[in-house]
């Protein structure tokens, strides 16, 4: 079958299909292949209790499912399935490849089967990047309604989406549009994916245990613009996005689109005067601009989250969407929780919440936002370095408050580049760690400060994602305030 597009239920009918991985988006393969007529086997290494109770329902459905064995390609596979996480140099995809089995991820099944059933299949427009995806995506989206159009967010945030594709739940019938999340794991096992219009939102190393490198961790993000229609939007910041358009092989007539923080120049969308100003998707973009927005409709108004809503934007106006709708999408937008979140104000001192803040990248962003800072960092560094981050910031850090299990590698980047800021580092890498962080940063900060969590590391080290990080540290907070009343 190749990366050869299918649209029919009939083309699945009686195929051999082992899905990898007994996660969310496994299930969701795993359950809407069958009911297309394949034969479905899901592996996976694990043998815990919650993997058993997983298995349970898809035993019930006639749907194999081998625990503790994630190494062998089940006999006479024609195709692997593979959910988002696993690497490619796996021993089941290696098995796969000495016997010419294709594997793909769930994204790529669910573009397979858009229009399956003989329906117009809602085109995608698709995000990446290595951070500001699921705001961007969710704030796309929220435009799109705002226009009229019967859209969802989808992709790497809320329901799978091969169930959205498949029409499962009513609220996802009938869809004119897609906004879609996609990450570099996703994309990798995405061949034939062709959206409309795409962006890749910034590029920062991230993920190289997974992809082995920056090349090709960047190759991957790049696929989102093959084959893209109407526009491929890139960050003027950041020369390797419009590299990556410039490398792509897109359908005659799509345009490379920018979006800056500056006064944009054509084709490109940016801000002037506390404007966001579009001069891509008007009559004549060498003298025209179209206002959207004000800075103020977008929330919060940090740098970086304004570049998001211009790259929702930018998308959003390819699939010709008006201006009005841009500025009551952002307006009627709320960022998820964890994503640079006022959490309260306590003696003068504001604190907030960027727990989602999981590499140097994001963090640099959340710290770039606030002039003087008692910052709360720390976790699993990923192979991180922290030299550029801490250079960058130094001049707004009242202090630093360090936590978890690669806290040295910041801790000695503090020492060369910013040695005057007092750090207190905490031996620590267990959850009641976050209430002796908060406190200490409290004991550092002065009225008019931020003590802003942008852990800059991800967060498995000591809690059980970074939601749990962000929800302990809004409960510190409250706890000091509480005391302080």
């Amino acid at each position: 079958m190749g990366s050869q597009e299918v649209t029919t239920a009939s083309a699945w009918q009686g195929m051999n299909i082992t899905v990898a991985g007994l996660g969310v988006s496994g299930i969701s393969a795993a359950r809407a292949l069958a009911g297309l007529g394949a034969s479905v086997t899901v592996v996976d290494g694990g043998d815990s209790p919650a993997h058993h109770e997983r298995a349970v329902p898809l035993e019930q459905q006639g749907i194999p499912v081998r625990l503790a064995d994630a190494d062998t390609l089940p006999e006479g596979t024609d195709l692997v399935v593979t959910s988002p996480g696993w690497k490619p140099d796996s021993p089941l995809f290696l098995a796969a490849a000495k016997a010419g089995v294709d594997v793909v991820g769930d994204v790529e099944i669910a573009w397979r089967l858009r229009g399956h059933d003989g329906r117009k299949a809602a085109p995608w427009l698709a995000v990446t990047g290595t951070n500001g995806k699921t705001t961007t995506t969710r704030m796309l989206a929220s435009i799109l309604a705002a226009a009229g159009l019967r859209t969802a967010a989808v992709g790497n945030i809320g329901t799978p989406i091969v169930d959205v594709v498949l029409g499962t739940d009513e609220a996802y019938a009938d869809l004119d549009v897609l906004a879609v999340e996609l990450s570099s794991y996703q994309l990798h096992w995405a061949p034939s994916l062709r959206a409309h219009s795409a962006a890749v939102l910034n590029l920062a190393p991230d993920h190289l245990d997974w992809h082995g490198s920056m090349a090709a961790y960047t190759a991957d993000k790049g696929r989102v613009y093959e084959g893209n229609q109407v526009a491929c939007v890139y960050n003027v910041a950041d020369p390797a996005t419009e590299d990556l358009v410039r490398g792509a092989d897109v359908e005659e007539g799509c345009r490379a689109v920018g979006f800056t923080l500056g006064t944009p120049g054509p084709s490109q969308l940016g801000v002037v005067d506390g404007i966001l100003v579009d001069r891509a998707f008007v009559e004549d973009r060498h003298k025209q601009a179209q206002e959207l927005a004000e800075i103020a409709d977008v929330e919060p108004p940090a740098p970086h989250n304004i570049a998001n809503a211009l790259a929702a934007a930018a998308l959003a106006r390819a699939f010709g969407v008006p201006p009005a709708a841009v500025r009551d999408g952002l307006r009627a937008f709320r960022p998820d929780a964890h994503r640079i979140q006022h959490v309260a104000d306590v003696d003068g001192i504001a604190y907030v919440d960027d727990s989602k803040a999981t590499n140097t990248h994001a963090a640099q962003a959340s710290l770039a936002a606030y002039e003087s800072i008692v910052w709360i960092a720390g976790g699993l560094a990923k192979g991180a370095t922290f030299d550029e981050l801490v250079a960058t910031s130094a001049k707004r850090l009242r202090g630093v408050v360090l936590f978890g299990a690669d806290r040295a590698l910041i801790r000695e980047a503090l020492a060369r580049h910013a040695p005057e800021v007092p750090v207190v580092d905490l031996d620590r890498t267990d959850t009641g760690a976050m209430p002796a962080a908060v406190q200490e940063a409290t004991r550092l900060a002065r009225a008019g400060d931020t003590v802003l969590m942008a852990p800059a590391c991800a967060s498995m080290d000591m809690f059980a994602n970074y939601n749990q990080r962000g929800d302990l540290f809004a409960e510190a907070v409250r706890e000091l305030g509480a005391a302080g009343a």
